[in-house]
This record gives C-alpha cells, structure tokens and sequence, in this order.
C-alpha cells in the first residue's frame, strides 16, 4: 500500500506493509521519506501501534487503523539524487491465541493498568486513614479547649464568688456598725409626717421610713471572656485575643491595696539605721533610708530650699534630715576606708625571729658601696656612673647561719630624702666615717637621721689602709655630735675596717649579729604582708618595677597588694640576685612586678583581700592628692589681678623643665636640689617630672610649656627625637647629677639681669655761664677731682642734690674739642637738651658698666 500527500513543497510517502512474522515487536517500524524544495530530502522512521486489542471470548473486531510517528532523523545534506532508505527488518509473527492475536504491547498495557489500579486503591486506604486521625486529633484539640474553658470559667465563678462573701460581709459589718453607732436615735427619728399615713384617695399607700443607705458606684460588667483569668497558658497566647489579663497575684495586691485604702491603715514604717559619709547625694540619702526621693525634696522645699535629687548635701545635713524621717544615723568618714590596713596588732605567740635590716650611711665617697661590695664580694661602684650611688640599693647575705638585710644610701647632698627614708625603715644604721676625712656635712646629716629615726649606730671607720688615715680623729670629731664610741666610754660600737683590703669585715658582721641579739627583732610570717617602698622605676620590658622590703608577713605571687596611690596583683617577685623566688618573708627585700603604676618611693604597702577593696583605697587616695595639688596650685595662681601685679614688682623669671629619670628617688633628688638654686629673682620650675623613658608626649608637654628636656640615666625614643627635632627642642641627658646641676645653675645665671656698675670719673666745678649765638649755653668749668671725659655720664649737682643726668654735647678746651680733660685744668661743656646752669653747680662725670651676675 502506498500513500502519498503532496504538499507545498514536501511529499510524503509510506512504504508498504512487511509480511507479518512469529515473533512481532511491541511496535511496528517503517520508514518514510520526506522530500523538500530544491531536490532535499530526509528519511523519518514511523511507529504503527494498535488502537484496540481484543480479549478472550470476544468478538473479533476488524484491526485498527494504523496510527503513524514520525521520529526524525538527522538531516542529510541536500543532493539531487534522492538515495532509497535502508529497509526495516521484518516485524516478528503474531501469537495466537484462542482464535485471538495477542502480541507484547497488550500485555505491558495490562501489566501496566494492573500496578496502576492497585496502586491507586492503596493511596485511597491511606487517604481515608489519615482523614480518620486528623478528625481524631481535632476532636481531642477540641476537647482540650472545652476543658480549659470550663476550668477557668470555674475558677473565675469561684472568685467571684468568693468576692461576692468578702463583699457582703463587709457590707453587714458596716451596717451592724452603724445601727450600733450613738448617732443611730437621730438617725432613726423622722418628723410625725413622714411617719403618719396618709392618703390622698381610697387605698392609698402607707408611706414608711427608708433606713438610708450609702450609695454604691456600679462595678462594670464584664464578659465571660474578659475575667481575670489563670496562668497564660499557650493556646491563650497563640489566639487572637487583644489584650491579656492580669494576673491573680496582681488582683490580690490590688485588693489588698483597696482594703488599706478603705480602712485608712497606714503602712507600717520601717527604721533603718542609715551610715552617712561626709557627703551624700539626695538620691542616695532617700535609697539608703527606704524613702522616695519626692518626699525628701518636699521636706527640703518646706525649709525653704529647693533642691534636685542629684544634690549633693553634706553629713550634717544628711544627719538632720535622717533624723527628722526617724531613722537612725551612723556617722562614717571616707578615711575609714584604710581602717585595718596598717598596724595590725600580733599575738606574741605568733612572732619569730627575723633578720635585721641594717642601713649604711655617711658622707660621699667615704666607701659605703665600697664596704658593702666587701661584704657582698659583689661590685656594685663600677656600675654606678662618676662612682657615686646614686640610687637606694637592697641587698641580702648570710653570715654564721643568720641573714643580714643591707640598704645602701646615697651620701651626696641631694640624696637627703633617700637617706631620711633609709633611716625610717630600718633597724641598725652603720655610719661609715672615713678615716683620712673625718666628720663630713653628711655624716652630720646621716646621724640626725639616724637619731630621728631612733635606731642605734654602729660607727665603721673606713680607710685605716691609707697612710694619713687617723681613726682617732674620728672619735673625737664624732664626741661634737652626741655619737660616743665604746673606746671612749660611750655605747656605739666602732670598727674600724678596710673595703678595699677586707679589713675586719666579720667582727663588722659580728657588731650587727650582736646588736641585733640585743634589739630581739621579730615579726609574724603568717599573715598579711606589710612593709616600705625603698625604690621604684618604668621598666621598658617589665612595666612599673617597685623595690619593696617585706617588714611584717609574708609576701606571695598573686597577692593584691596597695602601695600609695597605686594597686596591683603580685606577678613575680625578684630578689637582689636576679632571680624569681617563691615567697618574701619579713625583712626580706625583693623587686615586685604587676603594679599599675609606679608608686612613690617611701609609700607604705600592703596585701588587701579583693580587688574591689584595693581600687576603693587607691581611688580615694588619687583624689585626695588631686585636691591636694588643686589647692596648691590655686594658692600659687591665684587671680589674674594678683598675678599682673606680683610679676610687675617682683620681676621673677623661670626656667621650664620636663624632667625624666630611671627611679623616683633619684627625681626626687633632682628636684630638691633644683628648688634650693632659686632665688628671688630667678628659679627652675619643673613641669613635668616622672619615671621612665623619654616619650612623644613629653617632647608634646615641653613645646607646649617652652621648656627643656632633661633625662636622667634614660633615654628617648625614636619617635620622641623626631618630634624634638621637628619642634627644635634639646634634650640633656645626664647621669651624675653634679653635672645636671651645674648645668642648670649656669642656665639660670642666664636668666639673671646684668648688674649695673657705675665707676666715678671726675667733678667739675662750673666758674661762668656763656650764652652764645646760635650755640646756647656753655658752661666754663675747671676740673677739681679726677678727669672729664666726652662720651660718658654727667650729672648736675646743685647743693648736694641732682638735678640732671645726662650726656654732655660737647667738652672743649679753648677752641678745640677734646676727648678728655685732666684735673686742674679749664673746660667748656655745654649738656644734651639742657641749659639750667648756675655759677657754682658741679658736673659729675662717670662711666657705666653691665656686668654679667652667677648664681
């Protein structure tokens, strides 16, 4: 069979049918092809499925109409000729079957149909399964909601009714107390009118008396809805409802509150016992007393004060007002703070021995660093700069067993402090005398601070290796100060020792072991540490270093310890050997790192139990010195008028300074020995002084104030020279503090006015006056005494008194001007802008110098 369709410009045809075959595909194959414009073609192959099959004991139907598909193939370039399609292999032979055909695809489709019933009747029971749960569980939900409903709904009933008996109760009391009220006859009695009945017609009503009743406003209704409810439970916060109820506590604080009102009780006021500081601030008072803050303004505004609740008053006041709301006062001061951080008393069970802590002290470069280097078999003096101490050195040894703690002082002149603050914390003091130089200033000093201190002396004769050493020099000299010896019937032990030879070092050692037996030094180690800050210094890799020796207690890692204004927790403790130890006890000195700041040298410290304790105590100590040093500085500025006035008569100049330095003792002493070179005219104002090295912020400060840099045994970073060499400001370093002193005192000389000197020349006595032309007047004069130079200084002296100075305009000798004019001869001088001469007045002439002033 051949089919063709011609179209516009394609034609297709169908090859015919194949010989039907035993085994025939699902599907039956042909090939097709179709021919386009311009002689191209393309071949398709075409499906042919039947429409309907036929089953067992039915009726044979004709075979179905063949239903074609095409399945493109890919295009074939086109070509003139058109090429025949490759040929289908045949289809397999039907099957047959009961009279019947019943190839593979009918069986796929009832394979198919088969799974798809099934499976649609499964889907189904589990369709109806859980449409079945869904009903259950909105049953249940349902029902659950019922329940809550009618559980609040029987709360709400039983409060209500609970409301209703307290209500109607009161509402007996009231009436009982009423009817039994001694106002209840007049309430009783009505007029014979109103009692009597009356009637206007048949029937009429008796009137009777009404019982009044006090009016009641009516209480709103509520919905069911809208009762108090119970607890918030989640369906009642998942719903839509607008507002939510109050809670059943609040409805009782409100009844409460209600009867209160209704009973007029008061509620019951409670005393208090209120702790008052020096000042307070009415916010706080009214906290610490339980009182609204309102109330305690009111009263104020009743005294006629007004005042806010941020005020601040003080404890007198605080007192009065405490006082007048009825509570109690307990009056406290802010220094109680330190209450129990000094001085804790020990039980004599409690203390042991220690070793004693000996001070060395004398004159400069009598060998004190020398002696100690000795016994220490340590050199100290080579690394001091010029060889001279300059700061306070602790150090540690162990003789015979027992330990002995040494403090090295300074003995120069600006070291006074150090050594003042040396005496006071230690329990021997050894003067060091040198036996070739005898009692010095210092030495002097070094004994008053040692008598003031009240410690016993043990006088070390130094230098008896040298051959104009003479020790008896020394005990003699030392007799003018109140020291005897016990080679000449006093009770100071004297040695008389070499440093540089190790002369009699241990019976200097056995002097201190015995006198220390004699003092019985002992200290409790158990408890909290306590003691003196002998130095302190900015380490660059180690923060704020403070050298503090341990007095009483034992000092630990991690404890909290105050010391002056600053605070810190113990983070390593360093002896005099450089290495880390566990523990510090009594006598014992150590560098301690982990402090805040740097504290001052010669603070008191001491181990508090929290950090809350000890930035409490330092808070309060930075703001008394802050007062401290406001007040200072207020009295030195005072006004502006009283400023303007104190420069205009006293003319004083200052030099500027921005000091630095390695510790704080040794600052301390650079500022003491700049303040004793002022004068009244000239004086070093510090502007700036601390520990540590030199930074951009100084360098910031100094331009700021125009002052000077100096830096002692430190130096400045790098970006600190930069900006002092942007900003054109010197920086002096220094590391004896001769040096830095001279320095200073020469910078100061600079800032000293010139003096005026004034050297006499001559006198010349005037003999006549000319008036000439042009010319004016010239006075003829004879020279009595000296000479007269042109050019300098004249005077007109008239009975003993000036009556000018100035500078002569010319001096001539007869016709001639001359440069001077020797005694007994004839002059004319005429004066500058000047010409009330007389016969008889003297010219004193004289010369005027500026010479350069020192200090």
């Amino acid at each position: 069979m051949n089919d063709t369709k011609s179209g516009d410009d394609k034609t297709l045809s169908v090859t015919p049918k194949k010989t039907l075959t035993l085994k025939r595909p699902g599907t039956e194959q042909g090939t097709v092809r179709q021919s386009f414009s311009h002689g191209r073609t393309k071949a398709v192959v075409v499906e042919t499925k039947k429409r309907k099959f036929s089953l067992p004991g039915d009726k044979p139907e004709p075979a179905a109409a063949p239903v074609s598909v095409f399945t493109p193939k890919p295009q074939v370039a086109a070509a003139p000729v058109v090429q025949e399609a490759p040929k289908a292999p045949p289809p397999p032979p039907p099957v047959e079957r009961g009279g019947m055909v019943l190839n593979e695809l009918s069986r796929n489709e009832m394979e198919a149909r088969r799974r798809a019933l099934e499976g649609s009747k499964v889907r189904d029971v589990e369709d109806r399964q859980r449409a079945i749960e869904e009903a259950k569980r909105r049953a249940e939900d349902e029902e659950r909601r019922r329940r809550e409903r009618e559980e609040s709904a029987r709360r709400q009933a039983e409060e209500e009714a609970r409301l209703q008996a307290e209500a109607e109760s009161r509402r007996r009391a009231e009436e009982e107390a009423r009817r039994r009220a001694p106002l209840a006859a007049e309430l009783a009695t009505v007029d014979d009118e109103d009692v009597k009945p009356k009637r206007t017609g048949a029937g009429a009503p008796v009137r009777r008396p009404v019982t009044p009743e006090v009016a009641r406003p009516a209480k709103p209704t509520k919905g069911e809805e809208d009762r108090r409810r119970g607890k918030l439970t989640l369906n009642a916060a998942l719903s839509d409802e607008d507002a939510r109820a109050r809670s059943l506590s609040s409805m009782r604080r409100r009844q409460e509150k209600f009867k209160r009102a209704l009973h007029n009780e008061p509620r019951e006021k409670v005393m208090r016992e209120v702790i008052l500081p020096e000042t307070i601030t009415i916010q706080e008072l009214a906290q610490r007393m339980s009182e609204r803050a309102v109330d305690v303004v009111k009263f104020f505004m009743k005294q006629g004060q007004i005042l806010k609740p941020g005020d601040v008053i003080d404890a007198d006041t605080a007192e009065l007002v405490a006082t007048e709301f009825g509570h109690t006062v307990r009056r406290v001061a802010e220094s109680d703070i330190e209450e129990g951080l000094f001085n804790i008393a020990d039980r004599p069970e409690d203390l042991e021995p220690r070793p004693p802590v000996v001070t060395i002290m004398g004159h400069v470069d009598h060998g004190k660093t020398s002696l100690l280097d000795a016994i220490r078999n340590a050199n100290v003096v080579s690394g001091e700069a010029g060889g001279i101490t300059q700061h306070i050195g602790a150090y540690q040894v162990e003789k015979n067993g027992h330990k002995i703690t040494f403090i090295d002082t300074p003995g120069h002149a600006a070291f006074t402090a150090m050594r003042a603050r040396g005496a006071q914390a230690t329990d021997i003091a050894i003067l060091v005398v040198a036996a070739d130089d005898s009692v010095m200033p210092q030495t002097i000093e070094s004994i008053s601070h040692a008598k003031a201190a009240g410690v016993p002396i043990i006088v070390a004769i130094n230098k008896i290796d040298k051959h104009d050493a003479d020790p008896q020099k020394v005990r003699s000299e030392l007799l003018r100060h109140e020291v005897f010896v016990e080679s000449m019937g006093g009770e100071v032990l004297d040695v008389e020792v070499s440093a540089t030879k190790g002369t009699n070092l241990d019976k200097l050692l056995e002097a201190i072991l015995l006198q220390a037996e004699i003092l019985d030094l002992k200290a409790n180690p158990d408890r909290t540490a306590e003691g003196v800050v002998i130095e302190a210094q900015l380490d660059k890799g180690r923060g704020p270093v403070a050298t503090v020796l341990v007095q009483t207690g034992t000092l630990m890692p991690g404890d909290i310890l105050v010391a002056g204004n600053e605070w810190g927790r113990v983070r390593a403790l360093v002896n005099d050997r450089g290495g880390q130890i566990k523990e510090a006890p009594p006598a014992m000195p150590v560098e301690v790192l982990g402090l805040q700041g740097t504290p001052q040298a010669g603070d008191r410290f001491a181990v508090v139990n929290n950090e809350a304790r000890a930035r409490e105590i330092t808070e309060y100590r930075q703001r008394l010195a802050r007062e401290k040093a406001v007040a200072k500085h207020a009295g030195q500025r005072g006004s502006l008028e009283q400023m303007m006035s104190q420069l205009q008569t006293s003319g004083l100049k200052e030099f500027p300074l921005v000091i630095k330095g390695d510790v704080q003792g040794s600052i301390e002493a650079i500022s003491a020995a700049l303040d004793k070179l002022g004068t009244d005219e000239v004086r070093a104002r510090i502007v700036h002084a601390g520990a540590g090295g030199i930074t951009e912020s100084d360098v910031s400060l100094a331009e700021t104030s125009g002052a000077a840099i100096i830096g002692f045994n430190v130096r400045a970073n790098v970006q600190a020279r930069a900006a002092a060499a942007a900003a054109g400001i010197e920086i002096r370093y220094y590391s004896i503090i001769y040096n830095l002193v001279d320095d200073v005192k020469a910078a100061l000389s600079g800032l000293l006015s010139p003096e005026r000197r004034e050297t006499f020349i001559g006198n010349a006595e005037i003999l006549e006056i000319f008036d000439i032309t042009k010319v004016g007047k010239i006075a003829g004069c004879r020279v009595t005494e000296g000479k007269v130079e042109r050019g300098a200084g004249v005077r007109l002296i008239r009975d003993n008194v000036v009556i000018h100075e100035g500078t002569l305009k010319t001096l001539k000798r007869f016709k001639d001007e001359v440069a001077e004019v020797p005694g007994g001869q004839e002059c004319g001088m005429a004066f500058q802008n000047y010409e009330d001469m007389r016969v008889g007045d003297v010219i004193e002439c004289f010369r005027v110098e500026m010479v350069t002033r020192t200090l």
